[in-house]
């Protein structure tokens, strides 16, 4: 299978390096110094894989030819300069492992619904100084048809990222994990950058996580005014959060953060090694983007409000 993945981050090295270990041909569309960087000494992979993997890179999109598969992995605020190269791309599905929820509708108008797939990608890593790539979680990774059922050619993808080693899964009811992951990482995203700390304390202090129990809360609300039926499928378990008692949802995700401090003590969110480095952080895509639902629905949502006005800022200074 021919599979180009778009973008060489953490997530694009990891599932090229992946793909490519797995006897998939791949290529890695990447650009500038990364480019030249991969191309010359490979994905150098650590942590729950060990291997250095010689990637095919392209930095040309018109040379791409046709592919079987197209994982888009750039951040949310790239997507639409990324795809306006693409547009004429011979490819049979597409597919984005991005946050947030306006993905595949910017996927469907390039490639069309019935070419795009879903996604929910609940694995990470981060690039490290030295160009390498740490990979750290490999929890689930969802496919699914839009917006919900399993097809044959999701059955044959989801075995694909299973022999190069992904968590890989087939979903039916895609529509509601891919909000129900959104409505669960949003908070995590958001107080990695107000609190600079990793994800682990973030869950496991009573006062970030009694934070993001209501931020958690009110994206529900939102979600809901858009005929979403919230699940367990994303990062925390968002229904269960929203259903229990405030005590049992402390408990909960507190529970959750200890674990991490003791499987993963130094998992960041991607939101977090952005702000470290310099970088531009999603914020009108996914914090801004529930604002907007939240005035369309006239929901009040006080602990997204703040948190979003606190994210703004800090991205203002910050790139």
């Amino acid at each position: 299978m021919k599979i180009i993945v778009l973008g060489a981050g953490a997530l694009g090295s990891i599932l090229s390096a992946a793909l490519t270990r797995s006897g998939q041909e791949v290529v890695l569309l990447a650009r500038g110094p990364r480019a030249e960087f991969l191309r010359e000494q490979g994905i150098t992979l650590s942590g729950l894989i060990e291997d250095t993997v010689s990637v095919t890179i392209e930095t040309d999109p018109a040379a791409l030819g046709r592919a079987d598969l197209l994982v888009l992995t750039p951040k949310s605020y790239d997507t639409l300069s990324a795809l306006a190269p693409l547009a004429n791309l011979q490819v049979d599905s597409v597919l984005s492992v991005q946050n947030g929820v306006l993905k595949n509708e910017q996927l469907a108008d390039v490639f069309g619904t019935e070419r795009t797939l879903g996604c929910i990608a609940t694995i990470s890593g981060e690039v490290l100084a030295d160009g390498s790539v740490v990979f750290t979680q490999n929890q689930k990774f969802h496919l699914g048809e839009l917006p919900t059922g399993i097809t044959p050619r999701v059955e044959k993808l989801v075995q694909v990222f299973v022999d190069a080693g992904i968590a890989a899964v087939a979903n039916d009811a895609m529509f509601d994990g891919e909000w129900s992951k959104f409505v669960a990482w949003m908070p995590l995203m958001a107080l990695s950058v107000i609190t600079r700390l990793e994800t682990g304390k973030i869950c496991s202090d009573p006062h970030s996580a009694g934070f993001a129990i209501e931020m958690i809360r009110e994206a529900a609300t939102i979600a809901i005014a858009e005929g979403v039926q919230v699940d367990d499928s994303g990062p925390l378990p968002a229904a269960t959060i929203c259903n229990g008692n405030d005590q049992a949802a402390l408990e909960k995700l507190q529970q959750m953060g200890e674990r991490l401090l003791t499987g993963a003590p130094n998992h960041r969110m991607s939101a977090l090694q952005d702000l470290s480095r310099g970088k531009r952080l999603e914020v009108d895509e996914t914090l801004g983007y529930l604002m907007r639902l939240a005035d369309k629905h006239r929901i009040a949502a006080p602990a997204i409000k703040h948190a979003w006005q606190l994210v703004k800022a800090i991205d203002g200074f910050n790139h």
